[in-house]
């Protein structure tokens, strides 16, 4: 099959990730990917874990850029056009996520339904493609699929989402971003997902280099394996929970 039915799952990805701010609506999708693999393809809970951490950090954002906004006060267009440089840097980041997430519902329904044709080999590239048919196979007939082989399909994923669509998203949006302080501390996020020990954290050091966001998941997937997936998979729900209320009760303070 061709690049029409690809386009279909595209067209799919896109309409169930919903627009960029519809983060929670994304954490369900990713939720139903990795049931639909019988749990083993990890990449779509990991990033269910990253984007509700992300849903929070963009409030916390906000917050801190009206904070430092009033070093403006008495510079008001100083002030506006700060704010819009900073609400646009959160929008590219929502798309981003978005996009990665549409991205993998289509790679993962359309080798679920064709499998590895010479079409999509030439999408994603041969290891990829075999591994995530090796997933479908082993889901297919209920067999095992290893923890070598779940890494593998994991690094597979992360590597191909940052270099075709992540990479040059993320340096044009921090060239775009008008606001050196606040560009300074969007490099060097501290990252906590709810099954991370309480000891455990991903403090990036530039959050701009593609080699560290790689390394940096694959940290994230490493200690979900560590925990054990069924607890990551249960700590999702709670969060996802906690987060629509925080943001219902944000929505009433406005």
């Amino acid at each position: 099959m061709t690049f029409e039915a690809y386009a279909y799952f595209r067209t799919q990805g896109k309409l169930l990730a919903g627009a960029p701010g519809d983060l929670h609506q994304r954490v369900r999708l990713y939720q139903d990917l990795y049931q639909d693999s019988g749990k083993r393809n990890v990449f779509p809970l990991i990033a269910a874990h990253g984007t509700l951490w992300a849903s929070g950090f963009f409030r916390k954002g906000a917050l801190g850029g009206w904070l430092l906004s009033l070093a403006y006060l008495l510079e008001p267009s100083t002030r506006r056009a700060k704010l819009r440089s900073l609400a646009a840097f959160a929008d590219t980041f929502r798309d981003i996520n978005r996009r990665v997430c549409a991205e993998a519902y289509a790679l993962y329904h359309y080798t679920k339904r064709y499998g590895g044709t010479p079409f999509i080999r030439g999408v994603i590239g041969n290891d990829f493609a075999d591994i995530l048919c090796e997933c479908h196979l082993a889901n297919q007939f209920d067999v095992a699929f290893t923890q070598a082989q779940r890494e593998k399909l994991f690094t597979a994923f992360i590597a191909w989402e940052q270099e075709t669509i992540v990479a040059r998203a993320v340096t044009e949006a921090f060239h775009a971003l008008d606001w050196p302080a606040v560009a300074s501390l969007a490099l060097r996020p501290r990252v906590n997902f709810a099954y991370f020990k309480h000891a455990f954290h991903m403090q990036f050091e530039n959050f701009a280099s593609q080699d560290e966001r790689i390394r940096q998941g694959l940290r994230a997937y490493r200690w979900a394996e560590e925990v054990e997936l069924e607890r990551v998979e249960a700590l999702a729900w709670p969060t996802l929970f906690a987060a629509l209320g925080q943001r219902f009760q944000y929505a009433l303070c406005w």
